[in-house]
């Protein structure tokens, strides 16, 4: 079965998770963490990424995202493929580090910021990696402790979660602790981890025995809030679809996005596709990925064969393209209907 298209918006809250393959660990000790670390605090204000929680069990990690100037995906892909390729340095290991993709769930803000606070910093606790909620207050390892005010981390943003719990720091954090001390007797919250309205209701069955059967209900495994959401963010994902589609439909392949970005900035098709880093030639083949991607939906691992060059070296590309495309207004199809 294919697997669904992931599903991201500037701005948009994500709820990731990332876990060893085989259920092994991709946390050995905390040189290992510091490093996973030392990324975060590099790419997440590079790419205007907000984290809001997160935390750190040996074999798999949570976290809470808020897109920001790059797709979700680009964050993922140059955090996590860095990480391995240490990873397997260090250790003197071969082959996968993570279990196929990570997971990510795009996530009701109002309804389940706070709740999805709390889930992934109670995980520490949960996996009994501390006795309690008071060693849990300064485990370096979760982000936890930055909320209590115990570990300070310029990346992760205390102040906008605490917002959720009053105005003044001190009284929101014992609001707070308060929350997530209630939280502990809720064990494991497959709700919070599985995505879609369905679920977080318990599944057909709970609906069928309810009223709710006749409420406007959707179900998304990629999303957890309610049908209204769910509508929106797959309205907004078929409208870039059927953007993709229509300009398939036109003959805008590969081929014919490069020939617009080296006719957009004056030079010869050929030099799209060479390893030139003359400054003109490298603006177009930033244009070129960007459109290619984002436009035509093509693969990074697609555009990297086709340009041979290593799949870091496309997402740098997108994301330059996308800063050109947003300061000049370039567009690969003024208007669809023409």
């Amino acid at each position: 079965m294919p697997r669904s298209a992931r599903l991201d918006a500037p701005g948009a809250l994500h709820h990731i998770m990332i876990r060893g393959i085989e259920r092994r660990q991709i946390f050995r000790d905390n040189s290992d963490r510091e490093d996973f670390l030392s990324r975060l605090e590099k790419l997440l204000p590079a790419t205007q990424t907000s984290c809001y929680a997160w935390a750190f069990i040996p074999n798999h990690a949570h976290f809470l995202f808020r897109t920001g100037k790059v797709p979700i995906a680009t964050l993922m892909r140059r955090l996590l493929t860095g990480y391995a390729v240490y990873f397997n340095h260090r250790h003197k290991r071969s082959g996968q580090l993570f279990q196929n993709r990570y997971k990510s769930i795009l996530c009701q803000e109002d309804i389940y910021l706070a709740e999805l606070v709390r889930y992934i910093h109670l995980n520490p606790l949960r996996a009994g990696l501390v006795k309690s909620l008071g060693e849990l207050n300064y485990y370096f390892y979760c982000g936890h402790s930055a909320l209590m005010g115990n570990k300070k981390r310029d990346w992760q943003d205390v102040d906008y979660v605490l917002s959720y719990f009053g105005k003044q720091h001190i009284g929101a954090r014992s609001q707070y602790y308060d929350f997530v001390s209630e939280g502990i007797h809720q064990g494991r919250r497959d709700d919070l981890t599985g995505g879609g309205l369905i679920r977080s209701l318990g599944g057909w069955s709970a609906i069928t025995k309810s009223d709710l059967k006749d409420k406007h209900i959707k179900s998304d495994e990629r999303i957890l809030g309610d049908g209204d959401f769910v509508d929106s963010l797959l309205s907004a994902a078929d409208e870039k679809f059927e953007r993709s589609h229509e300009l398939r439909r036109l003959g805008y392949d590969l081929d014919k996005t490069a020939r617009r970005a080296a006719e957009v900035c004056g030079i010869e098709l050929e030099d799209i596709f060479s390893r030139s880093r003359q400054k003109t030639k490298v603006k177009a083949r930033s244009l070129f990925c960007y459109w290619a991607s984002r436009e035509l939906g093509i693969s990074y691992a697609e555009l990297a064969r086709r340009l041979g060059i290593s799949i870091p070296a496309v997402s740098y590309s997108v994301e330059r393209g996308e800063m050109i495309v947003k300061e000049k207004n370039y567009q690969l199809l003024d208007n669809l209907n023409t």
